[in-house]
C-alpha cells in the first residue's frame, strides 16, 4: 500500500480549499471537503462541468456521508450490505442542508462506500467523506495514473500516489427508490 500524507495536514489542507487527486476503483479522482464551496467550485472549473449536475461523494463507511442525506429508512439501510462496500452509487435524498453545490439541480445526493482499499484508507483517518469525480476535463478520458494527473493538472491541485482499481468503467450509479440505474 502506498504511504499517505499526514491526516491532520492533509484535512487542514482540505478544509483551506485544499484539491486532491487520488486513485479509486476505476481511475483517479479528483476530490475536497465537500463543505467547501471555494474548492468544489475550482474542481468543477478543472473539469469544465457545469453545477447543475451534482457530485459524487465517497466515504469510508455510511457514517461519513449519513451527515448530507436525509433520514434513512431501516428498510433500505438493511440493503446497503448488498451494495457497499463496492463500485455502486446510490442516489438518496439529501438533507435540507445539504449544500447545492453538492447535489445541483437535483434533490438526491449520489453516494458511495468505496471498496478501493486507499480511497477507503484516505476517507478514515481524515473522517470524512469526500467529493469524487474523474480527474479529467468533461468529455475527455479519466486519467489512471499520479504522473498523468501531475501533467494535466500541474500545481494546482495535489496529487496522491497511489494504484487504480481494476475497474474498467466508473461506478454503477442506482436509484435504489425504484431500482433505477442512471449509469450502468
Amino acid at each position: 500500500m502506498t504511504r499517505l500524507p499526514d491526516p491532520r495536514r492533509l484535512r487542514r489542507f482540505l478544509h483551506q480549499g485544499g484539491v486532491i487527486a487520488y486513485p479509486t476503483e476505476s481511475c483517479y479522482g479528483l476530490g475536497c471537503d465537500p463543505r467547501n464551496v471555494r474548492a468544489v467550485t475550482r474542481i468543477l472549473h478543472l473539469k469544465g462541468r457545469p453545477k447543475a449536475k451534482g457530485l459524487i461523494l465517497i466515504a469510508s463507511d455510511f457514517s461519513q456521508l449519513s451527515p448530507y442525506l436525509a433520514p434513512v429508512p431501516a428498510a433500505l439501510r438493511a440493503r446497503f450490505d448488498t451494495w457497499w462496500p463496492g463500485p455502486i452509487t446510490l442516489l438518496l435524498p439529501a438533507a435540507r442542508d445539504c449544500p447545492r453545490w453538492l447535489t445541483g439541480r437535483h434533490a438526491k445526493l449520489a453516494v458511495r462506500v468505496t471498496a478501493h482499499p486507499e480511497a477507503a484508507r484516505l476517507c478514515r483517518p481524515l473522517d470524512m467523506a469526500l467529493v469524487s469525480t474523474s480527474a479529467n476535463p468533461s468529455g475527455r478520458r479519466p486519467l489512471k495514473t499520479k504522473a498523468a494527473c501531475q501533467r494535466a493538472f500541474g500545481r494546482r491541485i495535489l496529487v496522491l500516489p497511489g494504484r487504480v482499481g481494476n475497474r474498467r468503467r466508473p461506478s454503477t450509479i442506482l436509484d435504489p427508490a425504484d431500482a433505477r440505474i442512471l449509469r450502468p
